[in-house]
């Protein structure tokens, strides 16, 4: 049986979120839209869910625009309020350790005559706060850095940002994706504007993601057809999916002290893994050696192909990958790994393994276990790894 190391990529739907989501999938399988008794059902669960995740956020539920993802929470983030606010100046500072969906819409802008400042990272992927401060200038309308990245773990120093941010009284958006299920998110306390999630990332369903939009904030719709999301995001909403969103939001931050003694499970079992794969030679730990992610043990491996890697480790059973699931296949070594200022050649041989609810110690044990084996025989023969898929 295999194990999963995989969690940032996704996470299992928990049995409590399905259940929550399973009359929306039957008998309230109303449109929200809609005036008659089926509708109003369906509104009434999804005005409820935007109450939950707006009260866990610290906001009010107005503020709560519901997206199909999280990718598409960015692209209205970033696209959306930096159209908006394009009369007042067409000027955007971002990372470039960002998930894609940030960068890629910051390079559209660019397209459209926006300037676009890219600051960068230290070896650990960390932005220092005085570098964004140093990038704004008076046509300065948004800065946009992730809460904890998804490739290395590296937690940002997003209060520190926010505060410079709301000093110099430009808009701050944070990706907070991969941070969604395991830090605050207290909107206030981080001093952002606008702030994506995403319900997979936290034992949520896929296709379902959320936008906090800091009342007042003006922000240029991107998809465009009906006045749902008080016509900030046209579409019917995808009622279980939010209803189950909120519950999985809820049991992940609902309870505090919960939350922080399942991470300090999760950092024992990341550093049990890291300790486990220590006495492999030409083996680096990449990402921040304290501000990191609980559950997110990555590596740079001398020696060999990090997708030969996974797909060696996949055949003994464990289920992990180089890095971002939206870059996976891709022959380029990651732009995480570059703007850390890691080599092509060593960015090559990237492993990220994340735990779960269900990881377990024997499960850290086997994974480091197969990970060690796997090098070693790599190394040992110099050639590819055999493909799961034509191996079966």
């Amino acid at each position: 049986m295999s194990i999963y190391f995989d969690h940032a990529a996704t996470t299992p739907l928990r049995a409590e979120v399905l259940e929550a989501m399973l009359p929306y999938l039957t008998e309230h399988h109303g449109n929200a839209s809609s005036l008659h008794a089926s509708g109003r059902r369906a509104r009434q669960g999804l005005d409820e869910a935007r109450e939950t995740i707006a009260a866990i956020l610290g906001a009010k539920p107005r503020e709560i625009v519901f997206t199909s993802g999280g990718s598409e929470a960015d692209n209205l983030a970033i696209k959306g309020a930096a159209w908006a606010a394009s009369a007042r100046g067409r000027h955007v500072v971002t990372s470039g350790v960002e998930h894609k969906a940030v960068l890629h819409s910051c390079a559209i802008l660019e397209r459209s005559g926006f300037e676009v400042t890219i600051v960068p990272v230290d070896r650990y992927g960390r932005v220092d706060p005085a570098e964004v401060e140093a990038a704004i200038t008076e046509h300065t309308t948004l800065v946009s850095i992730q809460y904890a990245n998804n490739e290395v773990g590296t937690i940002q120093p997003i209060a520190e940002i926010g505060a410079i941010c709301r000093r110099r009284g430009v808009l701050f958006h944070t990706d907070a994706i991969q941070a969604g299920g395991y830090l605050p998110l207290d909107v206030d306390n981080l001093g952002v504007d606008l702030l994506s999630l995403a319900a997979h990332k936290l034992y949520g369903p896929k296709g379902v993601g959320a936008l906090f939009v800091r009342q007042g904030t003006a922000l240029l719709p991107q998809v465009q057809g009906g006045s749902q999301e008080r016509q900030r995001r046209a579409g019917t909403e995808n009622v279980a999916g939010i209803v189950g969103f909120a519950r999985a939001l809820e049991l992940a931050q609902g309870d505090m002290k919960a939350r922080d003694a399942e991470n300090a499970r999760l950092a024992g079992l990341r550093d049990r893994l890291f300790n486990g794969v220590r006495e492999l030679p030409g083996v680096e730990i990449s990402g921040h050696p304290v501000e990191r992610m609980p559950h997110s043990a990555s590596w740079l491996i001398d020696g060999v192909e990090g997708g030969d890697l996974v797909a060696a480790l996949d055949l003994e059973g464990v289920e992990g990958s180089t890095g971002s699931a939206c870059t996976s296949g891709s022959a380029e070594p990651s732009h995480v790994l570059l703007a850390m200022g890691i080599p092509a050649q060593r960015a090559h041989g990237a492993l990220r393994l994340t735990a779960g609810r269900a990881t377990t110690a024997d499960d850290v044990d086997r994974a480091a276990e197969a990970v060690r084996t796997a090098v070693g025989r790599m190394r040992e023969v110099g050639v590819p790894a055999p493909n799961p898929v034509a191996s079966a």
